[in-house]
């Protein structure tokens, strides 16, 4: 579980043509740098929240392993606290602006990039389920401020 301000680690899993087979590609870091709760006005947008608070986190994505690997955020963030259960929290809100996360980064390239999301209330977790090969364990989670 990361905070802001800290960082860690996941393994890019890929499989064979079949879907089969995974295996470690190659290993990114994550920094969290910002979690800031906004309004749909500071990221110029009329439209209001789904579950009920916009957050802008900042990330910086590096590869740090030997091989390239993709970050794609978008439908493969869930936000959940105590009561909730896990909700789809991406949006397309902040789209274009600054540097896009979600894509291919060669061994030693790093993007730092926001994406507001949609979370039910201020706290609970942030998940990222960016695995592929079946994965039941998220590739990293940050715990949003209250």
């Amino acid at each position: 579980m990361l905070k802001v301000g800290e960082k860690g680690t996941y393994d890019v899993i890929e499989t064979d043509e079949y879907g089969e087979n995974p295996a470690v590609a190659t290993q990114m870091e994550v920094t969290v740098k910002e979690a800031k709760y906004v309004t749909p006005a500071e990221v110029d947008t009329t439209n209001e929240p789904t579950l009920g608070q916009y957050v802008r986190l900042t990330l910086t994505v590096k590869n740090i392993g030997t091989k390239p690997g993709d970050f794609s955020g978008y439908g493969l963030i869930k936000w959940e606290n105590d009561d909730t259960a896990a909700q789809d929290a991406t949006t397309l809100e902040g789209v274009g602006e600054g540097a896009s996360l979600d894509v291919s980064y060669k061994p030693g390239q790093s993007v730092t990039g926001s994406m507001v999301l949609d979370v039910g209330a201020k706290g609970g977790t942030l998940t990222y389920w960016g695995g592929e090969g079946g994965s039941d364990e998220p590739m990293f989670s940050v715990e949003l401020p209250s």
